[in-house]
C-alpha cells in the first residue's frame, strides 16, 4: 500500500544554527527534488541512501535559503520509508517558508507522532520502544535518558518476549496434545506448567515493581522543603538548584510564596518547592504563604523538613514534625558548622532519616543525596535494565500476571488443562498489547497523541 508523503519541522521551534525539516513517504524524494536544487545539479533521487547534498531550497526559481538534503532510502530510515531531511539555517521564519514550500510541492503536514507511528506500523520499532521516544526527548536527567535509551534499544521487549514466548510455548503444546490425541505429542505435565508459571509470575512481579522508580527518575518527586523561618531553607534551595531561586537574608519572614524549580540529584529528580516559614504571625500576607505551605505538606511525596542545628527546638519545630510524621520525609539538621545546640535525639526518634548539613558551604550535601535516592529507591537503579514507564505498560503487565496466577489456580484446584489454556491466552494477549502486536488501532492512537509533531 501507497504512503502518502509528509512533512513537519523536527527541530525544535526557535533560533537556532540549523532547523530540520523532515519529509517521509512512497514521494518524499521526489517532492524533494521538486524544491531542493543541488550544487551539482543532479537529483536527490540519483543519490544512493545515506547520502547528502548541499544545495539550494528554491520556489519558482528564487532561492529561499542554501540547505543541505540528506537522503534515507526504504527501509533503511527511521520510519522505513523515503526519508529526506532538509538542514536549512534556524530560525521560525526560515524554517517555516522551508515547510511551506514543501507542503505547496505535494507534502501533507504531519500529525503528532506519525513519524514514529509509521516507523511502528512498518515494523522498525515496537509500541514500548515508540513510547521510549518520548522519554528520551523530555528526559530530565541522565539515568531518566539512559532509561529511556536501553528501553528504545529493545531491553524491556526482549523481557517480555521472553516471558511471552514461553507462555505462547506452553500454551501451544497444551492445545497440540489436547487437539490430537492420537498423535505421538509428549504428555504435559503439571509440574512443566508449574515451572513455566512460577517463572513468569516471578518476572512479571519484578517488572511490575520498577514502574514506581521508572515514575520517580522519570517524572520526579514532587518535594517540599519545610520550617520555621531563618532555619535555611532558602539557602537549601539555593545549594540544590545550584543558583539564587530564593532571597535569603536575615529577616524573619522574607519567603512569602511558594517558590519552585526542578533539580536532578543523583537517580532522582525533585520537583522542590521553597516554602514560607512555618510560625505562628499576625502579617495577614505572610499567614497566607503559611497556609499554603501547611496545605502543600500534607500533599507532596517527599519533605526536606529543615531545623537550626544552633537553635533548639520551639514549638513551631515540633508542629512540623508532627505534621510530617506520615509523609516521607528526611529531617535536614542545617548550620552544622556552628555549635550545636539542637536536641538531635528527639529529632532522630520522629524522623527516620535525618542528614547534618551546612547550606551555605555545601557541607554534608552528599549524605543527603544519598539519603534522597535511599528512601526513593533509586539507590540500587540500574538505567541498563528495561523497565515499565507508563500506566498503559504498567496495567499490560498486571493484567498478565493476574492471568497466570489465575492459571496456576486453575492448575491447583484441580481443573482441566482447557481452563489453564484460557488464562495463559489472556496473560499472552496482555503481553502482547503492550509490545502492539495485539493493540487496537484506538490504544495506538493514543499513544502517539501525547507525541510532538515532527517526531
Amino acid at each position: 500500500m501507497k504512503s502518502s508523503a509528509i512533512a513537519a519541522i523536527s527541530t525544535a521551534q526557535g533560533e537556532g544554527g540549523i532547523g530540520v525539516i523532515r519529509i517521509s513517504g512512497d514521494d518524499a524524494i521526489q517532492i524533494a527534488d521538486k524544491v531542493f536544487k543541488c550544487a551539482g545539479n543532479k537529483k536527490l533521487s540519483d543519490l544512493e541512501g545515506y547520502r547528502a547534498s548541499f544545495g539550494y531550497v528554491e520556489k519558482d526559481g528564487e532561492k529561499i535559503d542554501e540547505a543541505v538534503a540528506l537522503v534515507f532510502k526504504a527501509p533503511h530510515s527511521y520510519t522505513g520509508e523515503d526519508v529526506v531531511e532538509i538542514s536549512c539555517h534556524g530560525g521560525l521564519f526560515i524554517t517555516k517558508k522551508v515547510l511551506r514550500t514543501v507542503l505547496e510541492a505535494g507534502a501533507t503536514p504531519a500529525q503528532a507522532g506519525e513519524f514514529t507511528k509509521r516507523a511502528f506500523l512498518n515494523e522498525k520499532i515496537d509500541l514500548a520502544e515508540a513510547e521510549s521516544v518520548m522519554d528520551i526527548i523530555k528526559a530530565k536527567s541522565e539515568s531518566a535518558a539512559r532509561a529511556a535509551l536501553v528501553t528504545k534499544d529493545g531491553a524491556l521487549s526482549k523481557k517480555i518476549n521472553e516471558i511471552k514466548d514461553d507462555l505462547i510455548n506452553k500454551a501451544a503444546h497444551l492445545s497440540a496434545w489436547a487437539d490430537y490425541p492420537e498423535e505421538d505429542i509428549p504428555e504435559v505435565t503439571e509440574e512443566s506448567l508449574q515451572i513455566s508459571l512460577n517463572n513468569a509470575e516471578k518476572k512479571l512481579t519484578y517488572l511490575l515493581s520498577t514502574y514506581d522508580i521508572g515514575q520517580t527518575v522519570k517524572e520526579g518527586i514532587d518535594t517540599v522543603i519545610a520550617g520555621r523561618p531563618n532555619v535555611g531553607k532558602s539557602t537549601l534551595m539555593n545549594l540544590l538548584t545550584g543558583s539564587e531561586k530564593s532571597i535569603v537574608t536575615e529577616i524573619p519572614g522574607t519567603t512569602r510564596d511558594i517558590i519552585e524549580e526542578t533539580v536532578a540529584l543523583g537517580n532522582v529528580i525533585l520537583r522542590l518547592s521553597d516554602t514560607a516559614g512555618i510560625r505562628e504571625t499576625d502579617n495577614t500576607v505572610e499567614k497566607i504563604g503559611v497556609e499554603r505551605a501547611k496545605k502543600r505538606l500534607l500533599n507532596c511525596g517527599l519533605v526536606l523538613a529543615v531545623f537550626d542545628s544552633s537553635s533548639p527546638l520551639n514549638n513551631d519545630d515540633k508542629e512540623l514534625i508532627e505534621t510530617i510524621e506520615n509523609v516521607p520525609a528526611v529531617a535536614v539538621i542545617n548550620k552544622s558548622d556552628l555549635q550545636r545546640n539542637i536536641d538531635c535525639d528527639y529529632i532522630e526518634s520522629k524522623i527516620k532519616h535525618t542528614v547534618y548539613i551546612s547550606a551555605s558551604n555545601g557541607e554534608g550535601l552528599k549524605n543527603l543525596i544519598d539519603v534522597i535516592e535511599e528512601i526513593a529507591g533509586t539507590s540500587s537503579f540500574n538505567p541498563s535494565e528495561g523497565i515499565l514507564s507508563n500506566e498503559r505498560q504498567r496495567d499490560a503487565v498486571n493484567s498478565a500476571l493476574n492471568s497466570v496466577k489465575e492459571a496456576k489456580e486453575a492448575l491447583n484446584y484441580g481443573m482441566t488443562f482447557d481452563a489453564v489454556t484460557v488464562s495463559l491466552e489472556d496473560a499472552i494477549s496482555s503481553l502482547l498489547e503492550l509490545t502492539g502486536e495485539k493493540a487496537s488501532d484506538e490504544i495506538v492512537d493514543k499513544v502517539f497523541h501525547n507525541f510532538c509533531v515532527g517526531k
